[in-house]
């Protein structure tokens, strides 16, 4: 396995210097000034692809990606765009992680200047780093569920990444890093938070601890990952079977089924089981219930309603 370039794997910057991205549902072609920077996007049969698109640069997470990313998930869950979302990558790694070099910050020269900006990096610094958690939080915010797709190194940031997914699948190549640890920082995007909620602790520890590569085998074995492939090409196309049965489930259903489990990981079971009959009180649908059992016994799809769109008031 060939060793990555250092500079894509350093810690997050004081600064994050990105400008507002236009975000648009589906692929478009390179040459088109709105196309993403970071990913292609196509949706098909209830099923959103993600796709990281920069192989040439390991798909490491440039400014825009941060921007992109969150931007994509929402539209696609705030109009009810697919039933579930597929995230893969593109080249033989899925990503080297923070890619610190496009990270940039002028010198700044006046000493007055210099000074504000002395006294304010720490809240520059947590403002930065909370809005770079937000874009892992919408996969795991959003209503439908989230599968990733690994092949390769998924490293650093990457991790934060396919840990606020509700799946993970991967090669038989690849493996995963809490990178920060061997550059002397503490990865704060979103890794530990969830890491030690799908692995046992002990294990979790070790891999912050040491920053050592835990690889596919190993990661099916602790439970990080559901299955692994031979290559990409096989990983990917299971993956698809495996959201096309979920999207040809009532989508209320599924959505349920996501904010119960999310909700329960963090609660008491005896809260929990409260939040579910609440929740069944006001979503139970019959009509949906009938139309499952229906479909089951005629041996077709079920005819299910969308999940609404996403409204901002009630008027």
């Amino acid at each position: 396995m060939p060793e990555f370039d250092r500079r894509n794997l350093n810690p997050s910057p004081l600064t994050r210097k990105m400008g507002p991205n236009k975000i648009t549902p589906c692929s478009r072609e390179r040459n088109d000034p709105m196309a993403h920077s970071c990913f292609d996007v196509e949706i098909d049969n209830h099923i959103a692809h993600i796709r990281m698109s920069r192989p040439e640069k390991r798909n490491s997470m440039i400014p825009a990606f941060w921007n992109e990313l969150p931007e994509i998930v929402r539209d696609i869950d705030r109009e009810a765009k697919a039933r579930a979302i597929v995230i893969s990558s593109t080249g033989p790694h899925f990503t080297s992680g923070l890619d610190v070099a496009s990270f940039t910050q002028d010198e700044i020269k006046d000493p007055a200047e210099k000074r504000a900006a002395r006294i304010r990096a720490g809240a520059d610094f947590y403002g930065a780093v909370r809005n770079m958690q937000e874009t892992f939080s919408a996969l795991e915010e959003c209503r439908v569920p989230v599968l990733a797709a690994i092949q390769g190194g998924c490293i650093g940031g990457g991790v934060d990444l396919i840990t606020a997914c509700d799946m993970r699948y991967a090669t038989e190549d690849a493996f995963i890093t809490i990178f920060e640890t061997n550059i002397g920082m503490t990865a704060d995007v979103g890794t530990f938070p969830r890491i030690s909620k799908l692995i046992g602790d002990g294990i979790a520890r070790e891999l912050a601890y040491t920053g050592r590569k835990m690889g596919a085998g190993e990661a099916k074995e602790t439970g990080l990952v559901n299955r692994v492939f031979a290559n990409q090409e096989d990983m990917l196309a299971e993956v698809m079977k495996i959201a096309s049965e979920i999207a040809s489930k009532a989508p209320l259903a599924v959505m349920g089924c996501k904010r119960m489990m999310n909700y329960a990981r963090d609660h008491s079971v005896k809260d929990s089981l409260d939040y579910i009959a609440i929740w069944n009180a006001s979503m139970l649908q019959r009509e949906e219930i009938f139309e499952a059992m229906t479909a089951n016994k005629e041996k077709r799809p079920g005819n299910f309603v969308d999940l609404p769109p996403i409204r901002k008031n009630i008027g």
